[in-house]
């Protein structure tokens, strides 16, 4: 299998000795970061050596897997061996003649700018983990590793399910209900022959049906965030509730008190078999976990309005690149006023479309800072559908809507992106930004779809819940990143400035 075009996924390898110098083996899984589904599985015994070059073994393996797949990929490692992870992203040396070999091998699997190596706990690598040992137990009576045998997928998404981790987030962030969902989510799809993981499917529900708590207005910080000495940008603020509704395509989306809108046709449109089903429960609780440190925190900001959105009409990256009407760049001034008064913002991103530079140039402007450029937060490419209405689409495209509104992973007529390519291309743009500004508070002007996907992978939510947000034109939303990966959503559509 070979890619049509770059993707990012994610590989965890592990590898073991039983004697260390010992028999020893490996494994090794490569996972869609967006769904979690297993996408290549590989293992082998490899006789007597040590747990380090087992580990690198396992390493090269993966990397091998990933891109057999997709040899044009960006490629995310996550290892539970400290010394693998340390000595491949170039902080510690490599002295040992047995690893130095295993260490060029799987630097040459792919360019050394597509792989990032991240450390993760033991409990985090049970796939690869599993992989390891049963190539190890295959290896102790003779026989090869067999996929068809492996129950490794089943046992990682088992624990997955059982597992009760300790939340390690801020209080308000159901850190364990959040964990018990992504399980759920994992493996609601069930499995294909092999081990292989299903991606969950359109109808799963969703894992609260609640709105993000926060919402807080006026001068300080943004709301629901731990109160700590060394990061007086995050404190304890007042929430209201953010409206629910169906997905609004950019432009299409509607001021909150619109009526008769694009999210209320989206929904009437809808074959009753594509409804989505109603939320389950959200669940309850946190307790204490360790202190991760201030967080990276990602302020989302909306654009103002153009032209396009009081007339509904889908505007991504693929259409005309519209300007801010006169009512958005009044919007953008409101907006930069207020984040200006809070005080809080170090750093700005803006997408590369006009309406989001001319919004990020006001707020800039008030606050005396430079904007960064990133390609990776541009708005969906709507292809044929971009500068028509909901309805437009309806009489023109209608096979391709239906397929649209059912599947993440359909695209809109001529080409456009689907919400799963997007999904994939807003992760990886997360994960190089939280990296590059840990500890920091930034502000992301983008647009509907990035925003929402942000959230949405936040809260552990399926793909259907971009149907269960809605957001307005000028609209502050935020995030908080922590450094073990948690995610708290603080803030979701507030408007309060634009009043």
């Amino acid at each position: 299998m070979t890619a049509s075009s770059s993707r990012e996924v994610i590989v965890e390898a592990d590898g073991g000795s039983r004697g260390n110098p010992g028999p020893a083996g490996y494994g090794a899984v490569v996972l869609d970061p967006v769904t979690g589904e297993t996408l290549a599985e590989a293992a082998e015994y490899i006789g007597v050596a040590t747990n380090n070059v087992a580990e690198y073994k396992g390493l090269v393996a993966g990397l091998k897997a990933a891109r057999e797949l997709f040899p044009d990929a960006t490629v995310h490692v996550r290892m539970d061996s400290k010394l693998v992870v340390e000595q491949m992203s170039g902080r510690w040396k490599i002295k040992h003649p047995d690893m130095k070999p295993l260490a060029a091998e799987a630097g040459r699997v792919f360019p050394a700018g597509r792989v990032r190596y991240e450390w993760i706990p033991r409990e985090r690598n049970k796939h690869a983990d599993r992989l390891a040992n049963e190539a190890m137990d295959a290896g102790k009576l003779g026989r090869a590793w067999e996929p068809s045998a492996s129950t490794a997928a089943l046992d990682s998404a088992a624990a997955r399910n059982a597992a009760t981790l300790p939340p390690s987030g801020p209080p308000g962030d159901a850190t364990a209900g959040a964990a018990r969902a992504r399980a759920a989510l994992a493996t609601a799809g069930g499995l294909e022959p092999g081990g292989t993981r299903t991606a969950p499917g359109g109808t799963h529900p969703a894992p609260g049906g609640g709105t993000a708590p926060g919402g807080g207005t006026g001068t300080g910080a943004w709301p629901g965030a731990v109160s700590r000495p060394t990061t007086p940008d995050v404190q304890t603020g007042p929430g209201t509730g953010a409206a629910d509704g169906l997905f609004a395509a950019e432009e299409a989306a509607p001021p909150a008190t619109a009526s008769g809108d694009f999210e209320a046709e989206a929904a009437a449109a809808r074959p009753a078999a594509l409804q989505p089903p109603p939320a389950a429960a959200p669940r309850q609780g946190w307790s204490g976990g360790p202190d991760m440190g201030a967080p990276a925190t990602f302020v989302l900001l909306r654009h103002g309005e153009t032209a396009l959105t009081p007339e509904k009409r889908f505007s991504g990256s693929g259409g005309t690149d519209p300007e801010l009407s006169p009512a958005g760049l009044r919007q953008a001034e409101a907006v930069a006023e207020a984040l200006a008064a809070r005080g809080t913002v170090q750093e700005i991103v803006s997408s590369p479309l006009t309406r989001c530079r001319q919004t990020a140039a006001a707020v800039a402007a008030r606050l005396g800072l430079d904007v960064r450029v990133e390609q990776g937060l541009r708005e969906t490419d709507f292809g044929a559908w971009e500068g028509l209405t909901f309805r437009e689409v309806r009489e023109r495209y209608a096979e391709d809507l239906d397929a649209w509104l059912a599947s993440p992973k359909a695209a809109p007529t001529g080409g456009g992106e689907s919400f799963a390519t997007v999904a994939r291309r807003v992760a990886a743009t997360r994960d190089r930004l939280t990296a590059a500004y840990a500890g920091r508070t930034v502000l992301l002007v983008t647009h509907v779809t990035p925003i929402k996907t942000l959230v949405r992978l936040a809260l552990g939510a399926p793909p259907e819940s971009l149907f269960r947000m809605e957001l307005s034109a000028a609209s502050i939303s935020a995030v908080a990143y922590y450094a073990d990966g948690n995610a708290s959503v603080r803030l979701l559509n507030d408007t309060s400035h634009l009043r």
